[in-house]
């Protein structure tokens, strides 16, 4: 079967692309010249509707649907390959605004014809400039054998791409990231068979995490690490819940992939959301205290330490790996089922036993919740977070008011579970700007770096030989966070009483398949 499979490659990486070991068969292509301007509405009327107006030097102009890039195609109607139009005409999307340039491009195309094993080459780079900004583009399409392509896509200096030429121009027009085109838990709704169902699901999460990848760095905020670690989270929850249908050596390696990125995500996400809920609230409560001050700042090197050691991950031969380790999954399926039952059984049967079988479990722990300690608030919340996660992955099965009480009392109860949970996780990072030992991270493969674990067992990592720094902050400030955060987590346990009630009045949404 043949793939085309859009690749974006490091503009750094992308001078020497054509000497890499993977393409040393080829000769290089000699390239054409290519410009073009990018025009819209100052509203942006063609961009709201899916649109995208090129027109290069001679003044033709091409409408382009903003599309996807090739390889990441979910199933549904093809979008079509654009239009020429007439030099100076408007399309009937723009409406009576008159057009103005957005962006320019000034590059290179160059096509290598299809080598011994099938695969043909596209070369698009060069670079963007919009006002005062610039970025450079170095984007590769590869087409053939599927097996083919995907090996020499896993063997070159890049990922697949998230955007393609015309997105990533009319982003750096805004100034902004390029829309992401999946976002959230995948919608099997149209899948009818557990394959159909593993390969959308996997497509669909990696291609949010190769979105969020690079919005992950300091500087950025924190809802790129939040949004990468919802993504891995729901990856490997989902690859867990398969696991009863579908199976196998690559899937197991992906999770191990996606454990070690968790990992590596968890700690970062951690000092965020401290330096943004505890940290912000008490510094907006005490006002001006150096105490306190270097507390914060201490945390705040935590913090960009963390996110150092993140970047160097996700930059890393380990992530380049996962990506691609994910796209031939979606694409080959090289999966099996368990066994002859798991391999005939109707999707929605095998989802509505996965489902009974976690809200069963998070029921039977939760049997006594007026009287559970931190840790064991800590496990309902991961039960919590399990169930939500098939729940979600599952729900467009059974479309309909049901399902969306279920998931909006259950992500209630999650949140409620959450806020107990961080204020646990809180107490234990200021205690570590002490001067008492603290541990190095816990190895891939504990308790914490789980597919859930935050929170009291997360912080508590097995320890690796301890490590006795001296004092960052002060004992006043650490004694004040940690009695703060004691009395912040009390504080929620009526909130979360009232969440498991309301979640005890919704109804599996599953019972009458």
């Amino acid at each position: 079967m043949t793939l085309r499979l859009d690749l974006a490659i490091p503009p750094a990486a992308a001078p020497r692309l054509w000497r890499h070991p993977a393409l040393a068969a080829r000769k290089r292509p000699r390239g054409a010249a290519e410009a073009w301007d990018w025009l819209d509405s100052a509203e942006g009327s063609l961009a709201k509707a899916g649109l995208a107006l090129r027109a290069n030097a001679r003044g033709e102009r091409r409408l382009c649907p903003l599309r996807p890039p090739e390889g990441f195609a979910l199933p549904g109607a093809a979008l079509p390959e654009g239009s020429v139009l007439p030099a100076d005409s408007v399309p009937q999307e723009a409406g009576e605004a008159a057009l103005v340039p957005l962006a320019h491009f000034t590059g290179r195309v160059a096509q290598s014809p299809p080598d011994a094993t099938g695969v043909a080459l596209r070369w698009h780079s060069g670079t963007l400039r919009a006002a005062d900004r610039e970025c450079a583009v170095a984007l590769l399409r590869l087409e053939g054998p599927e097996a083919a392509v995907l090996a020499l896509a896993a063997a070159l200096p890049g990922l697949p791409a998230t955007a393609g030429l015309d997105e990533l121009a009319l982003a750096l027009a805004r100034d902004a990231p390029p829309r992401p085109r999946r976002k959230g838990a995948p919608d099997l709704g149209a899948a009818a068979t557990p394959d159909d169902a593993l390969a959308l699901a996997i497509a669909h999460l990696a291609t949010v995490l190769l979105v969020q990848a690079p919005l992950a760095r300091e500087g950025a905020g924190p809802e790129g690490v939040h949004q990468l670690r919802v993504a891995a989270r729901r990856l490997r929850s989902c690859l867990r819940t398969f696991r009863p249908m579908r199976d196998g050596q690559a899937l197991r390696e992906l999770d191990s992939g996606l454990r070690d990125l968790a990992r590596a995500l968890g700690e970062a996400r951690e000092w965020d959301v401290f330096l943004g809920g505890l940290g912000a609230e008490l510094a907006a409560r005490l006002g001006p205290d150096q105490r306190w001050e270097q507390l914060l700042r201490a945390a705040a090197r935590r913090r960009l330490e963390a996110y150092g050691r993140l970047r160097g991950v996700l930059e890393g031969e380990a992530f380049h790996a996962l990506a691609w380790r994910a796209a031939r999954l979606a694409a080959l399926r090289e999966w099996q089922a368990p066994d002859a039952a798991a391999a005939e059984a109707p999707l929605h049967a095998q989802a509505a036993a996965l489902l009974a079988r976690r809200r069963r479990k998070l029921l039977r722990r939760g049997r006594a919740i007026e009287t559970l300690d931190d840790d064991a608030l800590h496990e309902l919340r991961l039960d919590a977070k399990r169930l939500r996660y098939v729940a979600e992955l599952f729900a467009p099965l059974w479309p309909g008011k049901p399902a969306r009480r279920f998931l909006r009392r259950l992500s209630a109860l999650q949140e409620a579970l959450g806020l107990s949970n961080d204020a646990v996780t809180a107490r234990a990072l200021v205690a570590s700007l002490g001067g008492g030992a603290r541990h190095d991270p816990a190895p891939p493969g504990t308790a914490a770096s789980s597919p859930e674990a935050t929170g009291p067992k997360a912080t508590r990592p097995k320890e690796t030989g301890p490590v006795a720094p001296e004092p960052v902050a002060p004992e006043w400030a650490i004694g004040l966070a940690e009695g703060w955060s004691l009395f912040a987590g009390r504080d929620t346990r009526p909130t979360v009483l009232r969440a498991w009630r309301r979640f005890l009045r919704a109804g599996p949404f599953w019972a009458d398949a």
